[in-house]
Formats: structure tokens, C-alpha cells, sequence
């Protein structure tokens, strides 16, 4: 067994430390004895749809984000469309989340998206959306609690019918209003928790380590549990963080 991950733009979005979340991965395979592929996919390149079972884009600054969106439309949306009709996961986090939607506001511009996803990202006059978060999520028929960090100024809105990643219990989610935080869509996941996201919530490494392995080839996987003694204590503490909001 191997988990193929590609990597979208390293470089420009990894502004919030999220490249954390691709050594978590690394790790909990290699832990496993999981094969391990890393593929970096930057700006001007173009990738097989096929060749990869997890897709991962971080966040950006403003300016990079913006590049990076052009990027995205111009060489590489039939792509990501063709790797999400065929199931492999997609995990895009904070500015790689914004970018999925049809478009996002930028000062008084609006950029174009992939529109892989429905929901749009505007502005509002009001104050950064900062601090600790915590959502409650349901996979696999079972209610779990992700807990992380949110910085964002944007304010996502999903169209209706379009299903959040969960719904918030501490913190503002996709924008301070509607209590919904993050957009799934079959293997694709989207969400504004970073910092990174994973090492404080080891249980959805493993779901999404055990969806990309099947997308692979490699059937229904049943993971060997780890010792996440420090896992667990970095997810309490955030759970602690957000909950004292």
C-alpha cells in the first residue's frame, strides 16, 4: 500500500504552518508502514488527475492567493474537476479553501475560483475573524468534534443544499453568522481550520489516510491504531482553547 499526495503550490500557500498537516501524514503512514509519495505541483505545472489520492492546498498571503487563483483556472481546473469525479480526496484549508468556490473578494476585486464547490467568499466592513475554533462534524455515522484555529477576513457563504464540514460549537466558522464552517462534498473537504489541522485532530488524518489508500486501490483499509498520547493532548488543549471563548 502507498498514499499518493500531491501537494498544490508549497510555496505560496503555507503561510499558517500547514505543511504541518503533509508530515502528519507522512508520518502516520510511514508509522504503518504505509508507502509514501510526495508530489510538489507549483505555478505554470500540471498534473495527472489520476496519479495522486489526496490533493492538498494551504493558505496564502493576499498576493499570492491571487496568483495562485489565475493559476489554478488557467492550468489546472479540468484537472482537479477530473481528480474529484474520480474520488480522490481533496483537503484545502483557509485561502485553499476560499479558492474551490466561484469566486472571492480581494479589496474591490472579485477573483475567480475553480468552482469546484458551491459557495462564494466576499468581504465585510466588520473585524478579522480570529482565534481558537472547535466544530462538530459527522463521518461515518459518527458525531466527532474537530478542533483548530480560524484567522480570516473573508466571509464564506454555501449555496443552499451545499453541505458545511460541520457546525459550530465555539468560534465564528465560514462567517460569523450562519453557524456552518467548512464545505464537504463527497471525498473533498474544505474547512478554515489551520495551524495545522491535523496533528490536533489525528482521527481525521486516519479517515482521510483510509480514503485516499482505497481511492488508490487498495479496498477498504482498517488502519493499526497508534499511540496518540500527545495527539490527544494537542486536541484537548484546543478544545480547551475554543471552549473558553
Amino acid at each position: 500500500m502507498r498514499l499518493r499526495l500531491l501537494s498544490l503550490y508549497p510555496d505560496q500557500m503555507n503561510i499558517y504552518a500547514d505543511r504541518g498537516n503533509l508530515t502528519f501524514l507522512r508520518k502516520r503512514c510511514e508509522w504503518r508502514g504505509i508507502g509514501f509519495e510526495l508530489t510538489r505541483c507549483g505555478i505554470g505545472d500540471r498534473f495527472d488527475p489520476e496519479a495522486h489520492d489526496l490533493i492538498y492546498i494551504g493558505g496564502g498571503q493576499d498576493r499570492d492567493q491571487k496568483a495562485v487563483a489565475e493559476d489554478l483556472v488557467r492550468n489546472k481546473r479540468d484537472q482537479m474537476f477530473l481528480a474529484h469525479e474520480g474520488g480522490a480526496v481533496i483537503l484545502a484549508v483557509c485561502g485553499g479553501y476560499q479558492l474551490l468556490g466561484r469566486s472571492y473578494q480581494l479589496e474591490d476585486e472579485q477573483i475567480e475560483g475553480l468552482g469546484l464547490a458551491g459557495l462564494e467568499t466576499v468581504r465585510d466592513p466588520g473585524p478579522r475573524l480570529i482565534g481558537p475554533v472547535s466544530i462538530t462534524v459527522e463521518i461515518d455515522d459518527t458525531e466527532r468534534v474537530v478542533a483548530g484555529f480560524e484567522n480570516h477576513g473573508g466571509r464564506t457563504w454555501l449555496d443552499p443544499g451545499c453541505r458545511p464540514l460541520g457546525t459550530v460549537r465555539s468560534g465564528y466558522g465560514n462567517n460569523g453568522k450562519d453557524g456552518l464552517e467548512g464545505v464537504r462534498d463527497g471525498n473533498l473537504i474544505g474547512t478554515y481550520l489551520h495551524g495545522p489541522l491535523l496533528p490536533k485532530n489525528a482521527w481525521l488524518a486516519d479517515h482521510l489516510i483510509g480514503l485516499a489508500l482505497e481511492h488508490g486501490g487498495s479496498g477498504r483499509v482498517e488502519l493499526e491504531p497508534l499511540d496518540d498520547r500527545l495527539e490527544s493532548a494537542a486536541h484537548r488543549s484546543a478544545l480547551s482553547a475554543a471552549d473558553a471563548r
